[in-house]
């Protein structure tokens, strides 16, 4: 039997508990989804969508309503429409579905098999006759939407087949947080896929996560559009511009040591290859290994100590906070002083799995860009108490330093 995952306080385990205190906001949204969930169980289906900037509290909401669904169904009340329905909760993160099942243990009415891959659910349920009565889904951005057999996925889209296979589905999505051509989403293709059924969409914008002024979110905005605004003034929440990335690193060990959870996290611009060997990062005199795949490992990447000694990248911190993110950004984010802007090199990307699937795509270069922008918004979107930041390419290093220097000066 495993023994109790650990759990600090500023946890992801901790701070997606179902037992923490939601807003009144986050209520009203809970209260009124579940009611959506009762009007439509029987129906033959119906979708309601959170939309939400990273940090704005999606994934806590999710959870708090599938405990509360979940309860309704294994309770007592037989009176309760949602009793004895048959419920899912869906994400396509193997780090998250770690975080949901360790969630589970201390919900007597959760079950590890109540989170799955979309894929698997899918699988499951194809060629029966049965459906789900309310599947929840988290980072549906994530979500495939073109058949991929590496994934045992035979279907054209993941959110087609889940709504197949439910009376209702309830997801959390951020446009800005598409990491991949075969999970590209349109507004005019989720309005194909939806239509004649009840669909509700709400947003979240309260951001929770980076205890930060609006200047600091209103910078990362900026960055992840390509503009490079003056940096935030300086404020509780600990923004930084590095000239070494060594030095970056020391100061993260530094703040690991005091506040724990503090990584080190790069654009997908170093060579990385599943293939059981390590493989570095290496700007001058910084050298590190990249993120180590550990499947087997109970704990998320992001919770474990030893991965302080390692560089993460999107796919193992999205959808989890940190207290202190160090960022490395690659080769591939360049800068045009002539424009004063940040300019994308896809090809300095070495996540070259991120670009497969663009038959059919108009303007397959622009998209390559704004995917690797999406990447750079989920990584500075990570840091509680503050993010760190290092530039590979020599124009953007440049012109962040004089950015720096300019905000060191005393204010007159």
């Amino acid at each position: 039997m495993h023994q109790p995952v650990p759990v600090r306080p500023d946890s992801a385990l901790s701070r997606l508990a179902p037992t923490v205190a939601l807003t009144a906001g986050q209520m009203a949204l809970k209260d009124e989804i579940l009611a959506f969930c009762r009007a439509h169980r029987a129906d033959n289906h119906a979708l309601f969508i959170i939309e939400g900037d990273a940090g704005t509290g999606k994934s806590l909401l999710l959870n708090t309503l599938f405990t509360a669904i979940q309860n309704a169904a294994r309770g007592p009340d037989g009176a309760d429409p949602l009793h004895g329905s048959d419920n899912r909760l869906l994400v396509n993160h193997p780090e998250m579905i770690k975080l949901y099942r360790n969630i589970s243990e201390s919900q007597k009415n959760l079950r590890k098999k109540d989170f799955e891959r979309p894929t698997t659910f899918i699988n499951q349920m194809d060629g029966t006759s049965r459906r789900a009565d309310i599947v929840l889904v988290d980072e549906a951005h994530l979500l495939l939407t073109r058949a991929d057999p590496y994934n045992r996925f035979h279907h054209a889209n993941q959110l087609a087949e889940i709504i197949r296979h439910a009376h209702v589905v309830v997801i959390v999505f951020d446009a800005r947080q598409v990491l991949k051509f075969k999970s590209l989403w349109s507004d005019a293709a989720l309005a194909r896929l939806v239509a004649g059924y009840p669909v509700v969409t709400r947003r979240l914008d309260r951001q929770f996560r980076m205890h930060a002024h609006v200047d600091v979110m209103a910078w990362v905005r900026a960055f992840r559009d390509g503009i490079l605004r003056p940096l935030p003034a300086p404020q509780v929440f600990d923004f930084r511009i590095f000239d070494d990335a060594q030095a970056m690193y020391e100061a993260i060990r530094q703040r690991n040591a005091q506040y724990g959870l503090c990584r080190m996290l790069a654009t997908y611009d170093y060579p990385y290859t599943l293939n059981g060997q390590d493989h570095f990062i290496t700007e001058r005199r910084f050298h590190l290994r990249w993120d180590r795949a550990m499947p087997q490992a109970r704990l998320p990447w992001a919770e474990r100590a030893d991965t302080i000694d390692e560089v993460g990248s999107v796919y193992t911190i999205q959808g989890f906070d940190l207290n202190y993110a160090g960022i490395i950004l690659g080769p591939s984010v360049t800068y045009d002083p002539a424009i004063d802007r940040i300019v994308i090199d896809p090809a300095r990307y070495e996540d070259r799995a991120a670009f497969t699937g663009r038959d059919g795509v108009a303007q397959p270069e622009a998209v390559m860009a704004r995917i690797i922008l999406n990447s750079i918004n989920v990584l500075m979107t990570r840091g509680v108490r503050g993010l760190y930041i290092y530039a590979s390419n020599p124009a953007l290093h440049a012109r962040l330093a004089t950015l720096w220097a300019q905000r060191q000066q005393p204010q007159t």
